[in-house]
């Protein structure tokens, strides 16, 4: 006699499947993150020349202070630009400032190498560097 008994859990197949799609989504966060930093930081600067004044260091924008440098947010109020960065964690990298995706977990774990960096405008007519950071592990 034989007789069948029922799977539990997943397959190998199927926790690949799902681990890859999560990836994929963890790379468009990644990436939808970037584009926000780089308008955000468009936008001050746009704010900036409007008020015509070369020598002002801040703009106000939703009435959050930004400050800037070379006409560009700093990277202590670059996140001030953008309405929401939940599920990254924000951390200071050198003169620059590091969004890291995290998983949703208490308290919240980065993932290793899937990050957003802006850098802000290192001299005058320059702008701020925002790099991605989506490798396989994202």
């Amino acid at each position: 006699m034989n007789i069948k008994q029922p799977q539990k859990g997943f397959t190998l197949i199927e926790l690949v499947v799902v681990i890859t799609i999560l990836g994929i989504l963890a790379a468009f966060a990644v990436q939808g993150l970037a584009g926000s930093l780089r308008s955000g930081a468009s936008l001050a600067h746009a704010l900036w020349l409007a008020q015509g004044n070369p020598a002002s260091t801040t703009v106000t924008m939703e009435g959050q202070p930004i400050t800037l440098a070379n006409g560009y947010p700093d990277a202590a109020t670059i996140e001030r630009t953008i309405v929401d960065f939940s599920g990254f964690i924000a951390t200071n990298v050198g003169t620059g400032r590091r969004f890291t995706k995290a998983i949703s977990q208490t308290p919240p774990q980065p993932i290793a190498n899937c990050y957003v960096t802006y850098q802000p405008a290192a001299a005058a007519n320059t702008a701020p560097t925002v790099t991605v950071n989506p490798a396989l592990s994202c």
